[in-house]
């Protein structure tokens, strides 16, 4: 088992950055969650780059509204929605305060105490145990947070269309979805 008690947040700058930077750079990092005494941790293995008000595919594609003033705060925090009244799913807030912009965690590859699938952004929620409640959350605190993991491990980022926003016209198209080549807990090969 890896030492967990050593785990930091990576730093507000990690976040604050072009957002496709930051989507790539998730890519083996460590989820993890604190919660009641148990700590859960997932390797990020896919990402997804949602490029702000300009982006159709983006939530903040028409401005702020009430449910995306997350992704208009201060980068390094949670956007946490729920998709089809049933699934819950995390991103990153990135770029500089005001930018709309974020990365949605797509993947996870279980390291410690996590039960189930962890291929898809509404299973990824539930495995690590993320609900609307996490919305707006400090990812640089101490219960929910991204860390470098204790070894860096070597991969080749393949990048594709992201899935399911074929609304978005061209948008739908662009190669915003990052993940890790050959990694078998990616949600779609």
């Amino acid at each position: 088992m890896p030492e967990l008690d050593h785990l930091q947040p990576l730093p507000r700058e990690f976040y604050a950055r072009d957002t496709q930077q930051v989507a790539r750079a998730l890519l083996g990092r460590w989820l993890v969650h604190r919660v009641e005494g148990q700590c859960r941790v997932g390797r990020i293995v896919e990402t997804e780059a949602y490029l702000g008000p300009g982006d159709l595919a983006a939530h903040t594609a028409r401005g702020p509204t009430p449910r995306t003033r997350a992704m208009f705060g201060p980068p390094g925090h949670a956007y946490v929605y729920l998709i089809y009244g049933m699934h819950h799913c995390m991103n990153v807030v990135t770029g500089p305060e005001g930018s709309g912009t974020a990365v949605l965690l797509r993947a996870l590859e279980p390291v410690v105490n996590l039960d189930g699938a962890c291929n898809g952004p509404g299973r990824l929620c539930r495995a690590m145990g993320i609900d609307r409640s996490h919305y707006g959350q400090d990812l640089v605190g101490e219960e929910l947070f991204i860390a470098q993991p204790p070894e860096d491990a070597h991969f080749t980022i393949a990048s594709s269309a992201r899935i399911g926003v074929d609304y978005a016209g061209e948008w739908a198209a662009k190669p915003l979805r990052f993940y890790i080549q050959g990694n078998p807990c990616v949600s779609r090969r």
